[in-house]
């Protein structure tokens, strides 16, 4: 039962709260930021002198009852085999595998805790279904600057169009919607307005976040626009007044995926409440 909960918990997540292992300081103001997943890192934002103060840092959290997941290093590395062992804790929530790929490694940690597969390089890519059926993995996530080192693009676009296949994939495996990657710029909300909202318009769900700050522009940018909301309530009285027949709105004939997504909307736009005549579905 807890692990369903877990896994709950991170398949309905939008925002992912990085914070570093070694600065313990960061952990409490972490919990408190709105965010609904902080992941303490033991990762990228450890530098490897610090590596095991910084587990020691993240074990004291969590065993004390105190929510995080953990992003560990990657298999293979000297760290993975202890930081593993942070998955007996209470308060751990799940673990995220950074260059997660097909295989012994990930069918391990998924075993013992809900996983997000980190997608961060040409191989992953290339077996996104496997990784997503492998038991225990709640959700993938999308690692675009690692994953641009590793194909060696400098182009941006290129990276944000191959993350429609983690979307593709995710949809075909009846996964939720995976996690957009992070966005540099903390300073400024507009910057993470806009590419939440344009992560959302590709089929992500979810958000990496690297500060505190990029919590609320995140959660805001995941909800439908007024715009949206107004023009799928027009959509769902018209189909309600038909009664069953062809939906017809402004003198446009609407086919049932355009009204079937109206109601997506609305039950996006109210999450506590289900649409009359649609399901309350997390969108996927």
């Amino acid at each position: 039962m807890k692990r369903e909960r877990q896994r709950t918990r991170i398949e309905t997540a939008r925002s992912f709260l990085f914070v570093p292992g070694d600065r313990p300081d960061r952990f409490a103001k972490a919990s408190v930021s709105g965010a609904d997943i902080v992941i303490i890192d033991l990762e990228d934002a450890v530098a490897p002198e610090q590596k095991q103060a910084a587990r020691s840092l993240a074990l004291s959290w969590l065993s004390s009852g105190r929510e995080a997941m953990i992003r560990i290093n990657e298999a293979g590395s000297e760290w993975f085999e202890g930081d593993l062992a942070l998955s007996a804790e209470p308060g751990l929530l799940g673990i995220m595998l950074p260059k997660a790929v097909q295989g012994a490694a990930l069918t391990r940690v998924a075993d013992l805790v809900p996983t997000v597969a980190l997608i961060e390089t040409a191989r992953a890519l290339l077996e996104l279904e496997p990784i997503l059926k492998t038991e225990g993995v709640a959700r993938l996530a999308f690692g675009t600057i690692d994953l641009a080192l590793d194909l060696d693009l400098s182009d941006p676009q290129v990276i944000t169009n191959l993350g429609v296949q983690l979307v593709i994939a995710s949809r075909a495996c009846g996964a939720p919607a995976p996690i957009d990657g992070v966005t540099i710029d903390f300073r400024d909300p507009t910057a993470v307005e806009n590419a939440v909202r344009a992560a959302k318009a590709r089929g992500f769900h979810g958000k990496l976040c690297i500060h505190p700050t990029q919590v609320v522009p995140t959660h805001a940018s995941l909800l439908p626009t007024a715009e949206e909301v107004a023009r799928a309530r027009r959509i769902v009285e018209a189909d309600k007044a038909s009664s069953g027949a062809a939906v017809a709105l402004n003198g446009a004939m609407l086919d049932r995926p355009i009204v079937s997504r109206a109601y997506r909307i609305l039950a996006e736009a109210q999450p506590d409440h289900l649409i009359e005549g649609q399901p309350n579905s997390h969108p996927t």
